[in-house]
């Protein structure tokens, strides 16, 4: 009989690419998980490993197997998630990722509500940027995921999981009250404070200028939209940002909304569809929607 640790050991090095890896996340040693995939060739009488250089290659056989434990592990998730669940009390960790400002904006309400609810679920928070927030839950690393999509730059979701909608967020440009363009109604492309490159929302920026034959004057790169807020207020930058989570503007920070295109994203929250029945998945979602349809942001 296959054993389903040695199993679930094969799937995790099949989708993080390496022992190593596949150790990190399941929180064993390498040599822990090296011992269930012995354990595992020694059932089946059929090597699914090979080495690869310095790493390791799924054999025909192991990426067949493997594609039978990520059925099982799904179906024994969703039993978990739905028969052996109580739905009138959520309980147990919910491990979700989220964007920082929806942390600041969705995140903490909600769990805040949960708090005030005495909810007996227990929630671990990480915040990452979407695409890393999707990969997490499609690999098994999170149960929930909060994302956005920009209508420029759109996010990919695996057919493993399932995406509800929950608001739409919109960009404004940020300018210090001696700016020239504060006394405006709306703005089109101008010069803008950006995140990080790489990220989903210094793309989106970008594809504002795309076609335009030249590209923003970007010369400050910070992830925190706090740090661009500041910028502002010192007249050295001109930035665009989110509503979502965004704090009080100081006296000096005027917000100017942006057109031709409006800079608009959609967020919303991403998880397994083997889990789309658990009790735990529907509070949370149930309460994030809850604080999402009280914000000041536009409707959808």
């Amino acid at each position: 009989m296959i054993d389903i640790s040695a199993l679930r050991a094969l799937v995790a090095v099949e989708q993080h690419g390496s022992v190593v890896a596949a150790s990190d996340v399941m929180g064993y040693s390498p040599s822990a998980v090296s011992q269930q995939i012995k354990k595992l060739e020694k059932q089946t009488g059929v090597t699914v490993l090979e080495r690869n250089g310095r790493g390791v290659l799924l054999t025909e056989r192991g990426l067949a197997l493997a594609g039978y434990g990520r059925r099982i592990m799904g179906e024994l998730e969703e039993l978990q998630a739905t028969l052996l669940a109580d739905p009138a009390k959520p309980s147990g960790l919910l491990r979700l990722v989220a964007f920082s400002t929806a942390c600041r904006g969705l995140v903490g309400p909600m769990l805040g509500r949960m708090a005030a609810a005495h909810s007996a679920l227990e929630v671990t928070v990480l915040a990452e940027d979407p695409r890393e927030a999707v990969q997490r839950v499609a690999s098994g690393e999170a149960e929930l995921a909060v994302v956005h999509n920009w209508n420029s730059v759109p996010l990919v979701i695996p057919e493993n999981l399932v995406h509800e909608d929950l608001c739409i967020d919109q960009a404004d440009v940020l300018v210090n009250r001696a700016h020239a363009l504060a006394s405006r109604t709306a703005v089109e492309r101008e010069d803008l404070l950006s995140t990080p490159t790489g990220a989903i929302c210094n793309e989106a920026l970008l594809q504002i200028f795309a076609g335009l034959g030249r590209v923003p004057d970007i010369r400050v790169y910070d992830p925190d939209f706090s740090t661009h807020i500041a910028m502002v207020e010192q007249a050295v930058a001109v930035a665009l940002v989110p509503r979502l989570g965004r704090p009080l503007l100081p006296p000096d920070v005027v917000a100017i909304p942006v057109i031709n295109p409006v800079q608009q994203r959609s967020v919303g929250v991403v998880y397994r569809k083997t889990m789309t029945a658990s009790p735990n998945i529907r509070q949370a979602v149930r309460m994030l929607r809850e604080v999402a349809s009280g914000l000041p942001l536009p409707q959808g």
